[in-house]
């Protein structure tokens, strides 16, 4: 017969215990645990909640419970203190565990005070029917919920930049980030956009924050002015802004980008565009008087304003520019200049009289006026001999100049080539066609009337095209002619095409030339002005330049040893820079000048 294996194992067992209990010959006690209501210790006291799983678990704690049953349920507190002093609810259960998402758990700890990314301690317990468990602790790093809160400036602001301090600051701004501490080592890097108000930010720019104050954001009124153009505001009208802040924590497993709310303001930028001619009108200037019949007339190359001026300390010698013919309201006197920090001539002052116009107060003479938009300076100089137009060129457009058409993608240009002279060869068919003043805008255009009614004489075979513009009409054989506009004779004529040069015209770049510096944004150009014979009107300053044979291609420059090394005769203000790359160098006097390359008789001169 086979014993039953519980029957052997209770068998081995009492006789153990006998043995045992005789050869000790002390009485056996038999004890169970105690009841426990205890919250277990769990196997991860570090918590770093991951903003990318917002539905996952961020932690799971478990209990045993031998003394309520849970016939209450069971509440779970939280505390930021092992006390509990000021316990919170974080939820219930009916069971033995509890779960929270990474995205409640966040909220809770940014609601009892955790900064964000900064280890932070809290401490949990359970509630049963007012009986309460041990308490456990998990250190927990949070992330940010709260956007950044703009606290200046206010919605509504308004702001009219001025280009009299340009440098002065117009706009500031600076928010605050709640859920960060003040110690917090998370770099954030935080951005301020600026958009057309209504577009969404989609027309938008956006300025990164640099500084030692991360929270903080200052514009000059000229670059505020700057933005507000090129965001679509209107010059002298007051539009609107949207404005937000971007921050971003550039993190491993993804960035983290928040925006703050977006807030309105109201801009008024100031115009930036110069008027193509300023006009000076007064006793001082002795051409003008105070009457609109003869104003000087100072045309505008690049930024600068120039030309040959008579002058007087008669009669007070006083005068003023103005930005529109014939138009009183558009002045700008000494003070206007001043308060934009110009530097003016020692020979120009204040008149301190009711307009506060300029004062000439040096010599009667012709001088060489000069007013630098950018440099801010008004100078004046020996009268400059030389091309000297109202426009660098005209331009032609027209169904009748073969090379444009009635269209501004490849007008045909004019260049000036004398005092207040024009030409240049043009291919002409019969057709109409019309003169402009300005590339790319129909209201500078001048048509066959005007210049008839202004006293030119006109070549036969031009004529009033009697068209709804009152166009030029070529009445010709077709074919390249050479055009001249001369607006101090006062005469259009057209000559047989001229011998062209290798090049359509020299390019000129460098420190040395005035409008255009080592870039190639504005090269002056040397037009061809006769066979082999480039030629033009030239600011000058003591520095390094060099001629292009291409726009915008470093490869095609010639510099000084290469013309000397080919035969040419060089002016003496001009010189070896000596530098790495042996350009031309201007030692004389700066100013405005004419400068030719004769490619024929091996010549650059200046006059």
């Amino acid at each position: 017969m086979k014993l039953n294996n519980k029957i052997l194992s209770r068998f081995f067992l009492v006789f153990t215990l006998l043995f045992m209990a005789c050869d000790n010959e002390d009485p056996l006690v038999i004890t169970e645990a105690d009841p426990a209501f205890e919250l277990l210790r769990p196997t991860i006291s570090n918590i770093n909640l991951n903003f990318n799983t917002p539905d996952n678990a961020a932690f799971t704690i478990t209990w045993v419970d031998d003394i309520t049953g849970g016939s209450s349920g069971y509440i779970i507190e939280a505390d930021t203190d092992a006390e509990f002093s000021s316990p919170i609810n974080l939820g219930s259960s009916a069971g033995s565990t509890f779960t929270m998402t990474v995205d409640e758990f966040n909220d809770v700890l940014l609601d009892i005070g955790a900064n964000a990314f900064e280890p932070f301690t809290i401490f949990m317990r359970l509630d049963s029917g007012g009986i309460k468990s041990n308490s456990i602790s998990f250190s927990v790093s949070s992330f940010p919920e709260t956007p950044p809160v703009i606290t200046s400036p206010a919605a509504g602001t308004q702001y009219v930049a001025s280009d009299v301090a340009p440098d002065d600051i117009l706009f500031s701004a600076t928010w605050e980030d709640p859920d960060f501490g003040d110690e917090s080592s998370v770099t954030v890097i935080y951005e301020i956009q600026f958009g057309r108000t209504g577009t969404n930010f989609e027309t938008s720019e956006t300025f990164a924050v640099e500084g030692d104050d991360p929270t903080s954001f200052e514009l000059s009124h000229e670059a505020f002015n700057d933005l507000a153009l090129d965001l679509g505001l209107t010059a002298e009208e007051e539009g609107s802004l949207d404005v937000r802040i971007k921050a971003t924590i550039v993190m491993s497993d993804g960035n983290m980008e928040r925006y703050s709310d977006t807030i309105d303001i109201l801009v008024t930028p100031y115009d930036v565009a110069l008027p193509p001619i300023l006009y000076g009108v007064g006793a001082g200037l002795s051409d003008a008087g105070w009457s609109w019949d003869t104003p000087v007339e100072l045309a505008l190359q690049g930024t600068v304003y120039s030309g040959n001026v008579n002058l007087t300390p008669e009669n007070d010698g006083n005068f003023r520019f103005f930005t529109i013919n014939n138009d009183w309201d558009s002045g700008q006197n000494y003070l206007w200049y001043e308060d934009r920090q110009y530097t003016i001539d020692s020979n120009l002052v204040n008149a301190m009289d009711n307009d506060n116009n300029f004062q000439f107060i040096g010599d009667a003479g012709e001088y060489f006026l000069q007013i630098d938009t950018e440099a801010r300076t008004i100078t004046l100089g020996p009268p400059v001999v030389g091309p000297n137009c109202s426009f660098d060129q005209l331009w032609l457009v027209g169904a009748g100049i073969v090379d444009a058409g009635w269209s501004w993608d490849t007008p045909v240009s004019l260049p000036c080539t004398g005092n207040g002279t024009y030409a240049g060869n043009v291919a002409l068919t019969n057709d109409a066609f019309r003169f402009f003043t300005i590339n790319n805008n129909w209201d500078s255009g001048t048509n066959y009337p005007t210049y008839v009614s202004n006293g030119y004489t006109i070549d036969a075979v031009f004529e009033d095209a009697m068209d709804g513009d009152n166009n030029f009409f070529f009445n010709g054989t077709p074919g390249t002619y050479y055009i001249t506009v001369d607006d101090i004779n006062k005469t259009i004529t057209v000559g047989p095409e001229q011998l062209e040069c290798e090049f359509e015209q020299l390019w000129l770049v460098g420190a040395g030339i005035v409008d255009a510096g080592w870039y190639w944004d504005m090269p002056v150009a040397l037009p061809c002005t006769g066979p082999g014979v480039y030629s033009g009107s030239v600011a000058l300053t003591n520095d390094a330049f060099r001629f292009f044979t291409i726009n915008n291609d470093w490869d095609s420059g010639t510099n000084y040893p290469t013309y000397v090394s080919n035969g040419y005769t060089i002016d003496a203000e001009f010189e070896d820079a000596m530098d790495g790359d042996n350009n031309f160098l201007f030692n004389g006097t700066p100013g405005t000048y004419t400068l030719t390359v004769d490619t024929v008789n091996l010549t650059i001169t200046l006059d």
